[in-house]
């Protein structure tokens, strides 16, 4: 890789995603405009509330075409909880009349105000982020704390790498995305002095990577990828991001040094398929696929997603223990929800084998011996001897997958709560070629199961 066409590629990348002075200047105008009608809302409930922007168009760091503003409103500590909740939503309906409310740690007003999405979020006005009272009252201390350190350079290779993960399918801490945010990615940048260094040190990443801008930190974290949050030394800014997401990166990191090509940047989502390609997958994969599906509980994305995966690895874990092997797997989730399987077994004998202890462990091996023993009929076979232990055949609960999900033995593994609920109510099996009716609402999300990229 030449230098030249590294530098050639970002070049190209910032003139498309750096905002222009005619699209500064209207964000400047309007989110001005909110900040006062927010402040004068406010102060008229609480004297000494304020207000501030927040986020990346507060922090010069958005890219061009985002119409995002983030307002925060700041009360006193003195106020409870309660009062602040609803001093917030009445301003934040008083702003934006035509907003509607939503719920994060509490809830606040997202709405539209001259072409712009626009949060408008209550807060407690703290003395430093360790004192919060609940998770938004840290980020007015992100954005004074990155204001301070990012000069106009800096906030241009911050664009560029929210394009870059932007076009690998990493960027985003939400719950089902699972990757990285605006605030880690603006550290990162920060911390390795630019986008190019950030890059080349993530191409050499060993995990656990360890990062601590303030070397403040004052507790271990687990996760692949460590960020100390500068602003609060018990906080893993990066707590979210998967480790298929940090491998990612780091493969996507490799791959655009040995090859800077602009179209990495861009976000390349696949067509939709139709259930007779759902088939003809099926058909040359020769695997045997099963779904759950159900109506998904009623609670926001950031609760749904982890009870899917809690409930699939449940799912799964099982039907590896009943010996079906997972070959694959993945959650679906849109107006309805599905767990779905690909397994490298169909079908299981009507037998199973039952270990029992060594014969010489006497206690249990003659209780396991009466046992069976005793039962006439089933199991077929034994109780016998088969090298030091007794051994019995027994008849299988379930000999196919479908069997068991189908059976309340599902209600044994480990599920999400709302899931657990929701299949408690109703669900559907799916089996075989059936599952290709699941492409009417996951086309796109079925398209990338079957040709998954790096």
């Amino acid at each position: 890789m030449s230098e030249d066409a590294f530098e050639a590629t970002v070049a190209a990348v910032r003139e498309r995603v750096d905002p222009s002075p005619a699209e500064r200047e209207r964000l400047r105008t309007v989110a001005d405009e909110l900040v006062e009608r927010a402040r004068a809302a406010a102060t008229e409930r609480v004297a000494d509330a304020d207000v501030v922007q927040v986020g990346s168009t507060a922090r010069r760091t958005w890219t061009a075409g985002d119409r995002d503003i983030d307002v925060f409103v700041r009360f006193p500590t003195s106020l409870d909880r309660e009062t602040l909740e609803r001093y917030g939503l009445e301003v934040g309906r008083e702003v934006l009349p035509d907003g509607h409310e939503e719920y994060a740690e509490h809830p606040y007003v997202k709405g539209e105000y001259e072409g712009f999405d626009v949060d408008l979020v209550p807060c407690f006005r703290v003395d430093s982020a360790t004192e919060i009272r609940s998770a938004v009252d840290r980020t007015p201390f992100h954005d004074a704390y990155l204001s301070e350190r990012l000069d106009d350079d800096l906030a241009g290779d911050v664009r560029v790498a929210k394009a870059f993960c932007k076009g690998i399918g990493v960027y985003g801490s939400d719950l089902r995305t699972e990757g990285f945010s605006g605030y880690l990615v603006e550290l990162l940048v920060l911390e390795y002095g630019g986008f190019r260094a950030f890059v080349e040190a993530a191409a050499d990443w060993r995990p656990q990577v360890e990062r601590d801008p303030e070397d403040h930190g004052t507790r271990s974290f687990d996760d692949p990828l460590v960020v100390v949050d500068p602003t609060d030394p018990e906080r893993n800014v990066a707590a979210v991001v998967s480790p298929t997401n940090v491998a990612r990166f780091q493969h996507h990191a490799r791959a655009l040094l040995a090859d800077p090509d602009p179209a990495r940047f861009e976000p390349s989502d696949p067509d939709p398929i139709s259930p007779d390609e759902v088939r003809a997958h099926l058909k040359t994969r020769g695997t045997t696929p099963v779904a759950i599906r159900f109506d998904p509980p009623d609670v926001v994305a950031d609760q749904l997603w982890p009870q899917l995966r809690k409930s699939l690895d449940g799912v799964t874990d099982e039907l590896d223990r009943r010996g079906f092997d997972t070959f694959r797997a993945t959650a679906l989730a849109d107006e309805t929800a599905a767990l779905f399987v690909e397994l490298a077994v169909a079908e299981r004998p009507t037998v199973e084998r039952h270990d029992g202890p060594p014969v010489h462990v006497r206690d249990h091996a003659t209780g396991f011996y009466a046992k069976y023993a005793a039962m006439d009929g089933s199991p077929p076979y034994g109780p016998f001897v088969d090298d030091d232990r007794y051994v019995v055949e027994r008849e299988r609960d379930c000999t196919t997958a479908a069997g068991f999900l189908r059976s309340d033995r599902l209600f044994d593994v480990a599920l999400g709560a709302g899931v657990e609920r929701a299949l408690a109510d109703d669900y559907e099996v799916l089996v075989g070629a059936d599952v290709a009716v699941l492409a009417e609402e996951f086309g796109e999300e079925l398209a990338a199961y079957f040709s998954p990229r790096p």
